[in-house]
């Protein structure tokens, strides 16, 4: 079945979709955005997934993130889906657990087993139909996010190298087995069993094939002492001979002001493995 199309716009000569579909995976209805480029020429197009923060939704990247004009330009297509199922069965108290907060894992515990399988939704079920919506789909793939979204890009692209030929993150959680944010997370979606195959730490040190990775990280940022800690992860990179760019913008914070200013060096980035 088509994806419902909720709203469309033209924007810098490429064209913005929001859809809504269900998913089986995910037992829920679910949202995604996607920006395809004017592409005159009918050239083959790569893409680029997107995967956004706590608390956000596939909306939050596709009106703040600034990109539309750089992926037109580099004929890149970019997909964005939402952070979790959506609803009232996953509207909790607490601000980064559940609705918005999914951290992209396969929940194993309840009550989030039956909803929460956004790492399976994310590399099976939804691929399919975003392909087929990608007019001269070039077959190639690379993967980007912000905070925890950013732990989902390293996450999933360590898991599937053969997929995504490179990822980049703005302010990632490259560690969240070790901070408050992925403690709790974990903890709620998975119990006490496999933190280190969802920790982009540990799925990097036991990755044999590590696409090439670009990091930038604000000095300003809020979070960045207790949450975003990289020391662990680009020491791993160190130690593997990794092609990690990892840079520290100074005076950015963790904001969607960061991600627009440096949106373009990260497309350039993607593109030149796509």
């Amino acid at each position: 079945m088509k994806p419902e199309i909720i709203e469309q716009h033209r924007v810098f000569d490429g064209i913005q979709t929001r859809y809504r579909h269900h998913s089986t995976t995910l037992s829920s209805d679910m949202t995604f955005t996607i920006f395809l480029p004017e592409n005159p020429n009918q050239q083959a197009i790569p893409l680029i997934w997107w995967l956004s923060g706590l608390t956000c939704t596939d909306q939050n990247f596709s009106q703040k993130g600034q990109f539309q004009r750089y992926a037109n330009e580099q004929n890149l297509a970019i997909v964005m889906p939402d952070t979790s199922p959506r609803g009232e069965a996953h509207d909790v108290a607490d601000w980064d657990l559940a609705q918005g907060a999914s951290f992209y894992v396969d929940a194993t515990q309840e009550p989030y087993r039956a909803n929460y399988q956004m790492y399976t939704y994310l590399t099976e079920e939804l691929p399919e139909i975003v392909y087929a919506l990608v007019p001269h789909f070039s077959g190639k793939e690379s993967i980007m996010g912000h905070s925890m979204g950013g732990h989902g890009a390293l996450m999933i692209g360590l898991k599937n190298p053969q997929r995504f030929q490179a990822i980049s993150a703005f302010a990632p959680i490259t560690n969240p087995s070790q901070t408050p944010w992925g403690k709790k997370a974990f903890t709620a979606y998975l119990g006490d069993e496999d933190w280190a195959s969802w920790d982009a730490t540990s799925c990097l040190e036991h990755a044999t094939n590590v696409p090439p990775m670009l990091i930038t990280q604000g000095t300003s940022d809020e979070f960045y002492e207790v949450q975003l800690d990289e020391t662990a992860f680009v020491q791993v990179a160190t130690d593997k001979q990794a092609k990690l760019t990892y840079e520290k913008v100074v005076g950015y914070d963790h904001s969607y002001y960061t991600i627009a200013t440096f949106i373009k060096t990260h497309l350039a980035f993607h593109r030149r493995y796509l």
